[in-house]
């Protein structure tokens, strides 16, 4: 392979693991607001390892919601990657049990794009390892970091906190609804019809529970549609 694309290819993927694993300091703040001790939130980063799930768990929890609807929403939400699965089983190709353990925990939002985004089949093995491994070791370094910053922190600046699991869900949401987006409208349309399902359902349901009948409400909403047979004569 030319070094130049193998090169560009690294940089890519060093950086993007970079920018997204030094988030998870929010994490790790987001969650000892929430309640969650050092240890328990360790174990999310390094045993869940898919930022939009641990947000959604530690969301639930932190607004009072019980431990079957925080892993039901996490649930939910993680799902999309093991669609993201199917897409780059025959790209990576992984052999062995542990392999495909290891490459399976791997593959999140930014693994993927890195992966399919690189112009050839090595290239993107190689993208999907670099970033994989980047994304994972600084995210649950600074998860660490950042709880143990929260902890030292006084009743009001962690009173403060409550605001870092919003902020991190419109940081992750906000790419997805700009003009540059893949179908800009739809996602606009699925956010918002997500938000009016969760605000209108929280007066009635338990704690967390609105945050799972919302994203069972705009998947089902934005499902791919068919298209329609025979057309216009």
């Amino acid at each position: 392979m030319p070094s130049s694309a193998r090169t560009a290819t690294l940089r890519d993927a060093l950086g993007l693991g970079v920018a997204v694993g030094l988030y998870g300091v929010a994490f790790g703040a987001a969650s000892a607001g929430a309640g969650l001790d050092l240890w328990q939130s360790v174990a999310l980063s390094a045993l869940m390892f898919t930022g939009a799930s641990q947000f959604a768990l530690i969301g639930v929890l932190g607004a009072g919601g019980g431990g079957f609807a925080a892993l039901g929403s996490a649930l939910l939400l993680g799902t999309r990657n093991a669609v993201y699965g199917v897409r780059l089983a025959p790209l990576l190709a992984p052999r062995g049990v542990l392999r495909r353990v290891g490459t399976a925990h791997w593959v999140i939002d930014e693994t993927t794009a890195l992966a399919v985004a690189a112009p050839d089949r090595a290239l993107g093995r190689l993208a999907f390892w670099v970033g994989g491994g980047t994304i994972y070791l600084l995210w649950n370094a600074t998860t660490v970091a950042g709880a143990l910053g929260a902890a030292a922190l006084g009743e009001t600046a962690q009173a403060a906190l409550d605001a870092v699991v919003p902020a991190a869900f419109l940081a992750l949401l906000w790419p997805r609804l700009r003009r540059s987006a893949a179908e800009p409208g739809v996602q606009r349309r699925v956010a918002f019809g997500g938000a009016v399902v969760a605000l209108a359902l929280t007066p009635v349901v338990p704690a967390g529970v609105q945050v799972v009948l919302a994203v069972v409400a705009v998947a089902v909403a934005g499902r791919p549609r068919r298209a329609a047979v025979g057309g216009a004569a």
